[in-house]
């Protein structure tokens, strides 16, 4: 059984090393490329405020997350929905960097997400394999595939997950489970077993490949937007004005 969980969250803003925190939780679960119609979905109180920018992507307010549990709260039962899954998750290392950042600030707690699951894959390294030179967010790869039938005024961890889901069975469909996993090829960065673990963390390998050059000037494009709207200097932007 090839059990796949699809895994998006939202944050308070775009950098955990500056004290940004994850105020949803999204997942959708696949077994043998079929949704099987079990999620997990949280909203989180991040005991901090929201940035501006951040909020207009996902229109989640203080206001609203104020009776909403923290992640201390929900961290068990969050893992235990992702254990033993490989989690797919679009751009993983903003989503995965968030999570596990959330994970060493419980006391006692020592796990990540490479800890617990199978393998961690990043579709959009898929998408890029796939269609080199091209855009390939997630809302372009919408697009590509004519994904249909999901209102998306604002971005939502558990609806992106479900959309997700979708493109990524429509940009692996036709091949067998066996055939993807030996052709994907997808680089170490991006795929993590557990035997890995132990070398992958020991060389400090990232979860992503290099941004081509227009993924990289449209990133660039939205951090000085940030900086603009927030008066915060993000860390992925120094050295890059």
């Amino acid at each position: 059984m090839l059990r796949q969980v699809v895994l998006d969250t939202e944050t308070t803003g775009i950098d955990f090393k500056s004290g940004h925190r994850v105020i949803e939780i999204g997942c959708i679960e696949i077994i043998n490329r079929k949704f099987t119609g079990s999620e997990y979905q949280t909203y989180l109180n991040p005991d901090r405020d929201i940035d501006e920018g951040a909020a207009k992507v996902h229109g989640l307010t203080l206001d609203f997350l104020k009776d909403k549990p923290r992640f201390v709260d929900i961290a068990e039962e969050f893992l235990e929905f992702i254990q033993d899954s490989e989690l797919l998750i679009h751009n993983a290392e903003f989503d995965v960097g968030f999570l596990n950042n959330e994970l060493k600030l419980i006391p006692g707690e020592g796990k990540l997400l490479e800890d617990i699951t199978e393998k961690i894959t990043d579709t959009l390294q898929i998408a890029r394999e796939k269609h080199p030179g091209q855009r390939n967010s997630l809302d372009a790869l919408v697009q590509r595939y004519e994904v249909e039938g999901y209102d998306r005024e604002y971005h939502g961890a558990l609806l992106d997950s479900k959309i997700l889901g979708d493109v990524f069975l429509a940009m692996t469909g036709g091949q067998s489970d066996i055939l993807f996993e030996n052709t994907a090829n997808i680089s170490r960065e991006n795929k993590f077993t557990k035997e890995e673990k132990s070398s992958s963390a020991k060389k400090n390998t990232s979860l992503l490949t290099k941004l081509t050059k227009e993924e990289d000037r449209e990133n660039l494009d939205y951090l000085k937007k940030m900086k603009e709207e927030t008066g915060v200097d993000p860390i992925w932007l120094k050295g890059n004005e």
